[in-house]
């Protein structure tokens, strides 16, 4: 699924869409337990055609979450988790911080009361 450059979306947004669907989420899940998978490999996983699974493999690839590559006459598919990190570290991580201080106040109010 290459997009003319006049039409390439946000990465983020691209991002989400893939992370939307069920069946792109087996597909990670899949190469999470066994990267480097063919088509058919991962065809097996999926109740649907090749041809569906094909495509979700593009949107996946065109959000950067699976890199393919080419051994000789087969395409492997490989995860790569690099956006969903920045994701955490965009959108969880630092809503993650207040609460962990909030815990970390707590605990030490509560030590002080046993004393």
């Amino acid at each position: 699924m290459k997009l003319p450059m006049a039409e390439h979306p946000d990465p983020a947004d691209l991002l989400f869409k893939a992370l939307a669907d069920p069946s792109r989420r087996k597909l990670l899940d899949v190469l999470h337990a066994h990267d480097g998978r063919t088509l058919a490999e991962l065809c097996a996983h999926l109740d649907m055609t090749r041809q569906g699974v094909t495509q979700h493999l593009d949107l996946l690839e065109a959000a950067n979450l699976v890199v393919p590559l080419r051994r000789g006459r087969e395409k492997l598919h490989f995860l790569n988790p690099v956006p969903l990190q920045e994701i955490y570290e965009r959108w969880i991580a630092k809503f993650e911080k207040p609460r962990l201080k909030a815990l970390s106040t707590l605990k030490q109010s509560l030590e002080k009361d046993d004393d």
